[in-house]
């Protein structure tokens, strides 16, 4: 067990919360919010379908990190000297099977809701599912895992963003439109700018560990104006289409203030404290973002 590790609090239930980061969950639970609210513009709001997109959403979510958990530490990607929280398989705060079978667990919930969600709305929301899942197993799992090549913020920004929104509308109106598509953009992108806080923080070791994230190619100061950019362009995004669909849109711009002091936490700060708060509060601008932004969606 590694020093870090000891200093954990035990209790199984808190392991668990430890291993599903929660601190990552809104990128689960914005879509889902955002693709429901345009549907509930056209007064359309089915409850159980919407329950299983956010069960299914969160519980593919908390399997990837878990199955994250599991494959970084069997390829020593999670050292003793990284500035993030402690990772259980890595700290041996629990053994690596019962990891998987969590792992197993969580993805199970989840295709359990893909299979309802299929039989009330289309066969194409399993197809949607399955995918899903096989992105966040490959993310660090497999032969050759997309996360060890600088393709995670890409697969962010698709399955949590344009895909989950998108998604989150065809289960309420079995139709997809334009809208449903460009406001994902925004959404998709603050879930990806949450994954470039992390590698930005673990920067150093990924590096060491052969782990070739986006921030390790970009290098730290490029990955840090990335970071910027994408927050800049989320913030872009909402009076653009609100020239187009409706002014209510620029309710999203009311969490703007969020955003300048953790663009610069993130552009000056190498130390973990800083850098797990910042990601944190990247989980917390996106969601307060989607809240806004489906809010205004609601009202246009």
């Amino acid at each position: 067990m590694t020093r870090a590790a000891a200093a954990v609090p035990r209790g199984t239930l808190r392991l668990w919360l430890l291993a599903a980061r929660p601190r990552t969950l809104p990128a689960a639970v914005a879509p889902v919010l955002v693709g429901a609210a345009l549907a509930g513009s056209e007064d359309v709001f089915r409850p159980l379908p919407f329950v299983a997109a956010l069960v299914g959403s969160v519980f593919i979510q908390i399997g990837t990190n878990l199955s994250n958990d599991y494959s970084d530490a069997r390829r020593g990607a999670d050292a003793e000297d990284r500035l993030g929280p402690v990772r259980v398989t890595a700290g041996g705060l629990m053994p690596p099977k019962r990891v998987l079978v969590g792992t197993y667990v969580a993805f199970g919930i989840a295709v359990a809701a893909g299979l309802y969600l299929a039989a009330a709305a289309g066969w194409q929301l399993l197809v949607v599912g399955v995918a899903s899942i096989l992105a966040g197993v490959l993310y660090t799992g497999g032969p050759r895992p997309y996360g060890y090549e600088g393709l995670g913020e890409l697969f962010v920004f698709l399955f949590f963003g344009i895909v989950a929104v998108a998604g989150s509308y065809f289960v309420q109106t079995e139709e997809l439109r334009w809208e449903a598509f460009a406001l994902a953009v925004p959404v998709g992108l603050l879930a990806a700018a949450i994954l470039v806080v992390n590698n930005i923080r673990d920067i150093d070791t990924d590096r060491r560990a052969g782990k070739r994230t986006l921030a390790v190619k970009l290098g730290r100061e490029r990955a840090r104006r990335l970071f910027a950019a994408m927050i800049v362009l989320s913030f872009a995004v909402p009076p653009l289409l609100a020239a187009v669909l409706s002014p209510w849109l620029l309710l999203a711009l009311a969490a703007l203030p969020l955003a300048p002091p953790l663009i610069r936490t993130v552009s000056s700060r190498t130390d973990g404290t800083a850098l797990n708060g910042a990601l944190a509060a990247t989980g917390r601008l996106l969601a307060l973002f989607s809240l806004l932004l489906a809010a205004g969606v609601l009202l246009s």
